[in-house]
């Protein structure tokens, strides 16, 4: 069966971290005293569920939850410290900070240390999430006991959803861009003014003209997609913000 820490204080433990190259412990009550923090903790840096989902979305909405009051996020596995510093900056998820718990110590006293011989991983951590108040925890989501890894309960929205139910979720906008086009540039600032994130592909760097074609139907850039809509140019995303 596994623990639900809910009520209870986080376990004490001294964390081997490397910054800069060097060794620096870090103590439960360094990330966790005075502090509002989420954690949530995986199987293992770089495998697919974590690097392709988990990961991604918790650092998409850390602005989010940073307007909630949460003072960190945390991204705990049972790897070690340069597999976890490795793996931040292959996500680019510089909005977390990364805790190895390369023992296994914090997360055999959470009750959620497990056997994954079967993947030849030895023991790693079940994948939960918790808030953490003052060295607390509030809240806990815990995957259901099933076979395999299930992801169902411990993801971003989830936690968003118990912390704050109506806040409204950032929306997901990329844009389709050339070097030197002032027309993206416009459509850039635009996004930029109204204080909403982008991602931004540019032509011959991230994408082909064959793939402009094969998403947008076209060649004109910049092509702006919001939250799964092909939105347009810059005059149509123009358009579309005036109607928010």
């Amino acid at each position: 069966m596994l623990a639900d820490h809910t009520g209870k204080p986080v376990p004490q433990v001294t964390f081997r971290t490397r910054t800069d190259h060097d060794w620096a412990d870090v103590t439960t009550d360094e990330i966790f005293a005075n502090k509002t923090v989420i954690v949530f903790s995986l199987p293992g840096a770089f495998t697919p569920t974590c690097s392709s989902t988990h990961v991604p979305r918790f650092n998409q909405l850390a602005p989010t939850f940073k307007k909630l009051g949460v003072d960190d996020i945390v991204c705990m596995s049972v790897n070690d410290g340069f597999v976890m510093n490795a793996w931040k900056e292959d996500e680019q998820a510089h909005n977390l900070t990364f805790i190895p718990d390369g023992n296994g110590e914090f997360t055999e006293k959470m009750g959620l240390l497990v056997d994954k011989d079967d993947l030849g991983f030895g023991k790693r951590s079940w994948r939960y999430s918790m808030l953490v108040k003052n060295g607390v925890v509030e809240k806990m989501f815990i995957e259901p006991e099933k076979p395999g890894d299930p992801f169902e309960v411990s993801d971003a929205d989830t936690m968003l959803a118990y912390m704050a139910p109506s806040e409204p979720k950032p929306l997901n906008i990329t844009i389709f861009t050339r070097p030197g086009c002032p027309f993206c540039a416009k459509a850039k600032e635009a996004l930029a003014e109204e204080g909403l994130p982008y991602e931004e592909l540019v032509l011959n760097r991230d994408y082909t003209e064959q793939t402009l074609r094969a998403v947008t139907n076209g060649t004109m850039v910049p092509q702006v997609f919001i939250d799964g809509q092909k939105v347009g140019g810059s005059d149509d995303l123009e358009a579309w913000l005036a109607k928010r």
